[in-house]
């Protein structure tokens, strides 16, 4: 009975969890968007036959076997008429695999497909995959395009961490069989590197983030553009950073592109990530900026400060502090911005495309300076004085 019992607790949690309905976050107003109370993903989520063996032969106290430490950083699309998420999954032994959850309502009752992804791979094989982007693209494949991780071959002896990212590609038309396409060349490290939807001049276009090493962004750094002949075989050859490092702001250690950007009547909406240092360390957000709808690579509106930052539970976890966007989508008029929290969950939060331009236009760039900010509170100030006359 011991096996019955503790197989039935387990899976009357699971069901109550992925049942759970979500409820927005009261506690919480901006005006531009809603959060919601609870994660959406977790890997609680994560199905059993995944982790346990179901045989009580081989398993009588139903032990987890391959447990599932984390649930994050998760591509998104509509797929089917439902809200899907690539999720990056990570095991007990720090490896991440990919796998599709998909809902209804895509704010609470989540499901995993029956499997993870199987990504191919290179001839040269990947030690990790992780935080994929998913962009279905008007050639009518999605891409996936991911950081695949491997040893730095050029490491010293007894150094067991120092690594190499590259950009994986992979296509598919389905989600589930996948085309695994060699490696994005480019001179510099590309850890967060994402495919614009359309066609810019006949060519594929990337937002990138050059890097000089694998954690350090070193004298490179920012989110740059770059245009490719063919996805089957990307090279960069130059891009340009759009999106630069600047100094005290919420951007001074790294940015990066995060998900794959919106296309509203004013311009291409994009989420993307900045990186502080602190005293605790490193201070990860979300942060918003726009580009021109007859060339994405040049920005048009660049709202001051962070969009959106970790609170709460979300700066508890893995790697905490922290927020991470790489999938966001827009279904019946209203915007889904999923994120991940501290490298260990998946959350979200609701707006509408009218809210998001409203933001990006109309809340002021950064000051740089302090005496430029109090300008700014000053001018906001004498405008609301201005009502009461």
């Amino acid at each position: 009975m011991e096996f019955a019992e503790r197989k039935a607790r387990v899976l009357a949690a699971q069901e109550a969890l992925i049942g759970k309905k979500n409820q927005v976050d009261s506690t919480w107003y901006n005006g531009v968007y809603e959060r919601w109370q609870d994660p959406v993903l977790t890997r609680d989520h994560a199905p059993l036959t995944w982790r346990y063996d179901m045989c009580e032969d081989t398993n009588p106290f139903f032990m987890e076997r391959m447990g599932i430490n984390s649930v994050m950083n998760s591509g998104a699309m509509v797929w089917n008429g439902k809200i899907i998420l690539m999720a990056r999954v990570e095991g007990y032994d720090r490896k991440s695999f990919f796998a599709v959850a998909e809902s209804e309502t895509g704010v609470d009752g989540f499901c995993f497909w029956d499997r993870p992804v199987c990504m191919p791979e290179t001839e040269d094989p990947d030690t990790n995959v992780y935080d994929m982007r998913l962009t279905a693209h008007e050639d009518g494949w999605i891409y996936g395009l991911f950081c695949t991780e491997r040893h730095d071959p050029d490491a010293p002896a007894g150094d067991t961490s120092s690594a190499v990212a590259k950009c994986g590609i992979a296509r598919t038309k389905d989600l589930v069989q996948w085309e695994r396409l060699p490696d994005l060349k480019s001179k510099a490290q590309q850890r967060n590197v994402l495919l614009h939807p359309e066609f810019v001049d006949g060519k594929y276009a990337l937002f990138t983030r050059p890097s000089d090493g694998f954690i350090e962004v070193g004298s490179a750094g920012g989110i740059g553009f770059a245009l490719v002949e063919d996805m089957a075989h990307a090279e960069v050859y130059e891009e340009s950073i759009i999106e630069p490092r600047v100094y005290h702001t919420i951007k001074e250690v790294k940015n990066g592109a995060g998900a794959p950007p919106i296309k509203t009547d004013k311009g291409w909406l994009h989420v993307a990530h900045g990186v502080r240092n602190t005293a605790a360390g490193l201070r990860y957000v979300l942060y918003c900026f726009m580009t021109a709808l007859d060339d994405p690579s040049r920005v048009i509106a660049a709202p001051g400060g962070h969009f959106l930052a970790p609170l709460g539970t979300e700066r508890v976890g893995d790697t905490s502090n922290v927020v991470f966007c790489n999938g966001a989508v827009e279904r019946d008029g209203v915007l889904y911005i999923y994120y991940g929290s501290s490298d260990t969950r998946m959350h979200v939060a609701t707006t509408t495309v009218a809210q998001m331009v409203d933001y990006c236009f109309n809340t002021p760039a950064d000051g740089l300076t302090s005496a430029n900010c109090v300008k700014q509170r000053y001018a906001l100030i004498a405008h609301n004085e201005s009502l009461q006359q």
